[in-house]
Parts: structure tokens; C-alpha cells; sequence
């Protein structure tokens, strides 16, 4: 009689969040289908997609624009793309400060990734208007 715990296995962990998407594990090993000869989207015509899915089950969604025209943030909504930014004690801290400013002084709840899409969303709101005499262009330059 063997001591050690048995633990289940990845596919039965995690399961898939996007119901569309329903691909199962002998699926995502298999390489996708090669794109039709007349795909009519550059989605379609790109192959192999987001995370090793076929074409056809990568969704690319517009730039959201506000009513000037500008960059608007993704806001609440699920997302499935993630990046790792490393930043300073120092502003770690002046983002939580933020994130309490926001929520004592101004009773807006958010978390700091939503504050950080907003920036985000400012930033290349005012590139895309200013180009170079954007912030950010200014910013980077200096450094």
C-alpha cells in the first residue's frame, strides 16, 4: 500500500472558461487546419491564432473609441490577455495611494489594473493625437 496522494490531473483542474471556445485537450494538441484558400478576414488568412487556437476562434476586437474619436479603456470585462510589469516599491505604492484617492476622495472603486488600462488608454489616446509631441514621446525621449 502505497503512502502517496493521488492527485487529479490538469483537464480535470481547469476547465475552459469560454464556452465557445470548447476545445478539449486532444484538440488543442492537434496543429489547426490550414486557412481556406478564399478566408475573407486577415483573422482567417493569419493561421494559427492567440494561445495556439485556429484562426477562426481568435476574436479580434476594434480599438474602442469614446465619442472624440480617442482611445477608450477596456473597462469591466473579462480578459483574456495578460502581461507582467515590474515596477518599484515606490510605485507600487503610489498606485495603491491612487487606488485609495480614488475610492476616499472620490468614491470610485476600482482595482489597480483598471486604473492601469485607464492610464493606458490615455496615454495612447494622447500618442495617437499628439504623435510626437505626445507625453509620452516627451517622456521616453528624456530618458
Amino acid at each position: 500500500m502505497s503512502r502517496r496522494t493521488t492527485l487529479p490531473g490538469a483537464d480535470e483542474l481547469f476547465r475552459a472558461t469560454d464556452p465557445a471556445a470548447g476545445l478539449t485537450a486532444a484538440t488543442r494538441e492537434r496543429p489547426p487546419a490550414a486557412p481556406a484558400a478564399s478566408a475573407s478576414t486577415p483573422v482567417e488568412q493569419e493561421g494559427a491564432g492567440a494561445r495556439g487556437r485556429p484562426a477562426a476562434q481568435v476574436r479580434r476586437r476594434p480599438v474602442a473609441r469614446t465619442a472624440a474619436g480617442s482611445r477608450a479603456p477596456s473597462g469591466r470585462q473579462r480578459h483574456d490577455e495578460k502581461i507582467t510589469v515590474y515596477v518599484s516599491a515606490e510605485e507600487l505604492l503610489d498606485l495603491e495611494e491612487a487606488r485609495l484617492a480614488l475610492r476616499g476622495r472620490h468614491g470610485i472603486a476600482v482595482d489597480r489594473g483598471r486604473i492601469v488600462r485607464e492610464a493606458l488608454a490615455v496615454v495612447l489616446a494622447d500618442l495617437e493625437a499628439k504623435g510626437d509631441a505626445s507625453i509620452l514621446v516627451r517622456q521616453l525621449e528624456v530618458r
